[in-house]
Formats: structure tokens, C-alpha cells, sequence
């Protein structure tokens, strides 16, 4: 008999998982092995908790010392500038810059300990929103690549569209706010960061990205309020120009159609018919009064726009919640860097006291605020988390270069215990005492508030059956 090594986990049969594999693997029940995996992730599925997801990545890293683990008795050269200020959570002391989040720290959960060993942007970043270390292509380089591991969305979007009870949505399933990550930044040439595409899942599961430009080259619209002009938010390359119709855009699909004929002829392959599941999908959402109304940020009253704040990210934040409310099933909200530092604080404390940490206190205490007000927090998972943290020791200036031993993470929402800090840290906030979290577990908890079993398989490049999460487990001591 086939036997399987590894920990037991019931299904709905009452059958652990492991005898159902054995059953199939020795000629029972009359399993073959792709009927064997497919019956797998039947037997895996549960109700989800959440119903979406919204992701806020705070690209560069932000500080553990200046956000939720401060440490005022550290020494001068570690503490940071700023003043710890008490919140609803008795274990938690606060930025002084972050008044309302302290105010509503019952509705969230602050895990102190997250932790991996990749201390560059690219790595750190494709791990964070994959849950799996960045293959580097030979050669190095900073840019996705088409063998990347696909990003969560990406593998939420892939799995609704292989589940027949349920009915198409007719929202997208995953987007991009408010640009797809790298877009903004100011190099000679254009960065294209890894983790926030489908990888080998093909690019019919690339979540749909907005495009919302800058006003030169020293423009950082995160910074600064944004006109309603400049937050026209489109879906890239599908917004309709003057003059041009519905009607006038099949009949350019038509044409159009008559050479994809001809180079599908020629090119059958899985990524040629990846890419037109996605141009289809695009051509009809533009098309879809639903998805340009939710996309409509002019539709909020000024005083809900006046509260998430003004700025990319905030409006970004309000859209996703738009989104969700409309029915997308996983919206990235990214803070990227369009001056090339950010969260990625190596050179001064300012923008961290003027902007950063002021920033992300508004848009998410509004987005946790709202979302309960409108009794959407209960099915919405709500994360917050940069790539990695910052050093204990700080420039003379208040800079902090890469540190992605310790740094924190905020969830909230879809049954995630509120009022709680999970993990405990060294007196320097360098190292974590207990409960060390990887970006696995942080991804096993996703998925599993999805009602996706992390351990689930589905089939690479090399149409191999790999588990969606290797090695971590959901975070169970926060979730309800």
C-alpha cells in the first residue's frame, strides 16, 4: 500500500486526508491520480471566513521602533525620536504619530515577530506576498519574471475559476492599487518588482492594475493630496478614450481577433492561451457599468474621502473598499516609492514623522473603522505589512537601513482576535523571544481565511502537484 508520511488531517468523509491518499495511491475507490488530487482539494475546501481580502503592502519597510514596538527604555542610539503613547491593548504601546490606530487597537491584532532571512527588496518583497522565497534570475535583477511564484490574489483568482458552484463574478477577482509596484519609482528604466504577478500560474491570473501618474520626476503623490483629476482610476489599458464607443471597441476586438487566429494557429502554448483568458476577461469588465462605478472614487462623500486622507495611499485604501463591497475577492493596495525611499527609511526620520507613519495611521484606522461600520470587517481579512523591518541601530540622522530578522505585521477582520500583540521582542526590538512567524505562516493564514487549505496542490510549470504553502501553519493563537 502507498503510504503517506505527514501529519493526519480529517476531511468532510471523516476519512483523515492521509487514508483518502492511501486509498486512491493502493487502487481503492477507483481513483486515478488526477481524480485522486482532484478529490484531494474537494475534501480540503471549508466555508471561508473571509469572503476578501485586502492586502496593504507597505513597500521598503517600515520600522518596528517607530510603529507598534517601541522601546523607550533602549539605549539613545536605538530608541528612536519618537514618544510611545498607550492604546486600547494594554501590551501595546504605540507611536505618538499614530493616535487613531491607538484608539481603535481592539479591532486588530499587532504579530510583533515577523521574520525571515532576505534582506533585499526584491527577495523580501516576493516573499511577503507569495509566502515563498524569490528564485533570483541569473544575472540578478530587480524585475518580476514569468517563473516567479504566483502571488496570493493570483492563486484565489486561479482557484474560483476552477470552482463550478459557484457562478462568474462579475467584478474582477484580484487587483493592483493604485499602480502595479515599481511603476512610480524614478530610474532609468522602469522596475517591475517580483510578487505581484500570477508567475507560472500565466498571466490570465495577473490581478488588473489601475495606472495613477505622478507630476515629475520628484513628485510623490503619497505625500501630498491628490485632485480628483489625477485619481482616475482605470484599469491599464482599458479606460476609453474620447469618441471611442463600446460598439467602436468590439469592432476593434474583432479585427484584432482575426490575427490572434492566425498566431494562436501557430502557438497553442499555455502562456499564448493564459494571456488571451486575460485580454478576454479585461474587454469585458471595461464594458461592465458595475466595475467603472465601483472604481468611481467621486462617489464617496467628502467627509468618508476626508477621513482615509487625501493622499495615493489613503484614496487607494478607500477604493479597495469600494472593491471589496462590490465583490472583489482580493485587493493589493501597495505604497510604493515613487522617490525612491519611502518606507525604505535609510536617510532620515522626517518623512517617517511627516508622512509615512501619519499616513498609514489614517487610511488603515479608517478602512478598520469603516468596514466595521458598514458590518463588512467580519468577512474581510485586513492585512498590513512591509517586507521587512529596520536596523536597531540608527544613522546619525534617523535612518534605519534593511532588517528582516524583526518586523511587524497588523491583521484584523474575518475572525482575527482584536486587542492582542502576538510575539515578544528583545529589549533593542532586534530578535524575536517567542512565537518567530515566517511569511509561510503569514500565507498558511490567508489561505485559510479564504477557506483555501494551505496544503492544497496545485500543478507548476512542469504540471507537478505542489502545495500551495511549504512549512507554514495559520497563526491559530490570534484567529477566533
Amino acid at each position: 500500500m502507498l503510504k503517506i508520511v505527514g501529519r493526519s488531517q480529517r476531511v468532510c468523509s471523516g476519512w483523515t486526508r492521509r487514508q483518502v491518499l492511501e486509498a486512491g495511491g493502493a487502487g481503492l475507490l477507483g481513483l486515478t491520480l488526477p481524480k485522486l488530487l482532484a478529490a484531494e482539494a474537494t475534501a480540503s475546501a471549508k466555508p471561508p471566513r473571509a469572503k476578501s481580502v485586502i492586502f496593504l503592502f507597505l513597500f521598503g519597510g517600515p520600522s518596528q521602533l517607530e510603529t507598534f514596538d517601541l522601546k523607550p527604555d533602549a539605549p539613545s542610539t536605538i530608541r528612536g525620536p519618537f514618544r510611545p503613547i498607550s492604546s486600547r491593548t494594554p501590551e501595546l504601546k504605540i507611536c505618538e504619530h499614530m493616535p487613531r490606530l491607538a484608539a481603535i487597537s481592539d479591532k486588530y491584532c499587532v504579530v510583533r515577530t515577523m521574520t525571515h532571512p532576505y534582506n533585499d527588496h526584491s527577495s523580501a518583497g516576493h516573499y511577503i506576498q507569495t509566502g515563498r522565497p524569490w528564485s533570483v534570475p541569473i544575472g540578478g535583477g530587480f524585475n518580476a519574471t514569468e517563473k516567479d511564484w504566483p502571488t496570493y490574489g493570483s492563486v484565489a483568482d486561479y482557484l474560483d475559476a476552477r470552482d463550478t458552484t459557484h457562478p462568474p463574478r462579475d467584478m474582477p477577482g484580484f487587483v493592483y492599487l493604485p499602480n502595479r509596484l515599481g511603476h512610480l519609482q524614478t530610474y532609468s528604466t522602469k522596475l517591475d518588482r517580483p510578487g505581484q504577478y500570477a508567475g507560472w500560474l500565466g498571466r490570465g491570473y495577473d490581478p488588473l492594475a489601475t495606472a495613477i501618474g505622478k507630476r515629475s520626476d520628484t513628485d510623490n503623490p503619497f505625500y501630498r493630496e491628490c485632485t480628483d483629476e489625477e485619481l482616475n482610476f482605470r484599469i491599464q489599458g482599458l479606460a476609453l478614450n474620447d469618441g471611442l464607443t463600446l460598439d467602436r471597441l468590439q469592432q476593434r476586438r474583432s479585427l484584432v481577433e482575426q490575427f490572434d487566429d492566425a498566431r494562436r494557429a501557430a502557438d497553442s502554448s499555455r502562456r499564448e492561451a493564459a494571456y488571451d483568458q486575460f485580454r478576454q476577461r479585461a474587454l469585458s469588465l471595461v464594458a461592465s457599468e458595475k466595475v467603472r462605478a465601483a472604481l468611481d472614487i467621486r462617489q464617496e462623500s467628502p467627509a468618508m474621502r476626508d477621513r482615509y486622507g487625501r493622499h495615493l495611499f489613503g484614496q487607494s485604501t478607500l477604493l479597495a473598499r469600494r472593491l471589496v463591497e462590490a465583490g472583489t475577492r482580493f485587493v493589493t493596495v501597495a505604497w510604493d516609492a515613487p522617490d525612491g525611499y519611502g518606507w525604505d527609511s535609510h536617510v532620515s526620520s522626517d518623512d517617517v514623522r511627516k508622512h509615512l507613519v501619519p499616513g498609514l495611521d489614517q487610511a488603515l484606522s479608517a478602512l478598520l473603522t469603516d468596514l466595521d461600520d458598514r458590518g463588512l470587517l467580519d468577512e474581510t481579512l485586513v492585512v498590513a505589512v512591509g517586507e521587512m523591518g529596520r536596523t536597531p541601530k540608527a544613522s546619525g540622522n534617523w535612518g534605519r537601513n534593511h532588517w528582516s530578522t524583526l518586523f511587524p505585521a497588523v491583521l484584523a477582520g474575518a475572525g482575527v482576535r482584536g486587542g492582542m500583540v502576538y510575539g515578544t521582542t528583545d529589549k533593542d526590538a532586534a530578535y524575536a523571544l517567542d512565537h518567530p512567524t515566517s511569511p509561510e505562516d503569514l500565507a498558511a493564514t490567508i489561505f485559510d481565511r479564504l477557506g483555501i487549505d494551505p496544503e492544497l496542490r496545485i500543478h507548476d510549470v512542469q504540471n507537478r502537484p505542489v502545495p500551495l504553502v511549504e512549512g507554514g501553519r495559520p497563526i491559530r493563537d490570534v484567529l477566533a
